[in-house]
């Protein structure tokens, strides 16, 4: 049997929302080969800062009563902070929860 590993087809089986000023991201394999040809092992791989968005929770109000609407939509390419977010995993599947303000780039 073939296991369907689909972004979307994952999230849904994971039904997971995120929260109010948070975005689900399904983060895009680290790059294991160099633009030379070269092979890097998996040790040597940077933590990947793409990722596929695949759910978008609310605007979030703030403190002061503002209100921050969601930098990106589900299906967007992002770039975020190398740090940010926290990561979760669910039945294998690596997901990421970023705030708002850990987006840096949409990519077009």
């Amino acid at each position: 049997m073939v296991k369907n590993t689909d972004s979307k087809s994952s999230a849904k089986k994971a039904k997971l929302v995120p929260t109010a000023g948070y975005i689900l991201v399904k983060p895009l394999e680290a790059q294991t080969k160099t633009s030379s040809g070269i092979y890097l092992p998996e040790t040597a791989g940077e933590k990947p800062q793409k990722g596929k968005v695949l759910a978008v929770g609310a605007a979030e109000i703030t403190d002061s009563g503002i209100k921050k609407t969601p930098p990106c939509k589900a299906g967007d390419t992002i770039v975020y902070k190398k740090w940010g977010g926290s990561e979760v995993k669910i039945d294998g599947v690596e997901y990421l929860f970023a705030k708002f303000e850990d987006i840096l780039a949409i990519e077009k």
